[in-house]
Parts: structure tokens; C-alpha cells; sequence
């Protein structure tokens, strides 16, 4: 019954950074549809409300499938570089699963943010060319997901 519910956690982590994904790249698509004028490094665009809400949707699934996959996961704790070494392959795996997923959260995060709030209503203006940072947090949506599933599996490996 373990093995199930362990199967049906990776599956939920990989189902939600996938559609977090998608929904990232679709954004994207979504703002190049709009009217735009560039000229050099700065661009002329009105916002896409569609954009907006897509990208929104990916930032929040991105973070739910952080917060599950590190609820899920339990807590591996290395407070010294020594306890780092001498601990067990799995440990030390998982450890280096979690910073990892944590920088691809933090720079994720902050692509689909930038790329989503450059087509909030409000910012009908002109300014520096934001271009690709929605479909690179989609990309590192994915790459997310495989590194929260290498981390749950080696933690809870480590554990047994």
C-alpha cells in the first residue's frame, strides 16, 4: 500500500508541474497574439488579459507542487558539511534534490512572475522587451517536476 501511495504522490507532483508547464508555454502563445511596436530593446504592449490568467495559474501550480512535494517528502535535516559526508548515498542525494529544487522554484517562480505581471491591466506602457520568460518558467516547470520526484523518492528511500 506504500509503494501505491509513494507512486500516486510523484504521479500528483509530475501531473501538476506538467500542466504548470503547458500553462506557461500557452501563456507565452498568448501574448505573442497581441498588438505590439519594438524598437531596439524597448516594445510598445497592450497586456493580455488571457496571458495574465494562464500565467498566474502556472506560478500557483508551480508553488502547490513545491508545498507538496516538500510536505510529502518529510524533512531531511544535514545541519554540517561533516554530517553531509558521512551520511548515506540516499541522504545526500535527496539534499542536493532539494537545494536543487528549490533554485529552479526560485528562478522559475520569478520568470513566470515577471512574464505574467508584464501583461497585468494596468501595464499598457512602454519599457525593456520581455520576451520568453513565460515559456522558460513553463520549461522549468518541467525540469521541477523531475527533480521533486528525485527528491521524494530518495527521501523516502532513506527513510525505509
Amino acid at each position: 500500500m506504500v509503494k501505491i501511495g509513494g507512486f500516486l504522490v510523484c504521479l500528483l507532483i509530475v501531473v501538476m508541474d506538467i500542466v504548470a508547464g503547458i500553462l506557461g508555454i500557452e501563456a507565452e502563445l498568448e501574448q505573442n497574439k497581441v498588438k505590439h511596436l519594438r524598437l531596439w530593446i524597448f516594445e510598445c504592449r497592450e497586456p493580455s488579459h488571457e496571458a495574465f490568467k494562464l500565467g498566474l495559474a502556472a506560478a500557483g501550480l508551480l508553488v502547490l507542487a513545491h508545498v507538496v512535494a516538500n510536505l510529502l517528502g518529510g524533512c531531511n535535516c544535514i545541519c554540517s558539511q561533516d554530517e553531509l559526508q558521512k551520511a548515506p548515498p540516499n541522504k545526500q542525494l535527496s539534499m542536493a534534490c532539494l537545494v536543487f529544487t528549490w533554485i529552479i522554484l526560485a528562478v522559475g517562480l520569478s520568470m513566470l512572475v515577471i512574464g505574467t505581471w508584464s501583461n497585468h491591466k494596468s501595464r499598457a506602457s512602454c519599457g525593456f522587451t520581455h520576451h520568453h520568460f513565460l515559456s522558460i518558467g513553463g520549461i522549468l516547470c518541467f525540469v521541477h517536476g523531475l527533480f521533486c520526484v528525485a527528491y521524494y523518492i530518495s527521501t523516502t528511500a532513506s527513510t525505509v
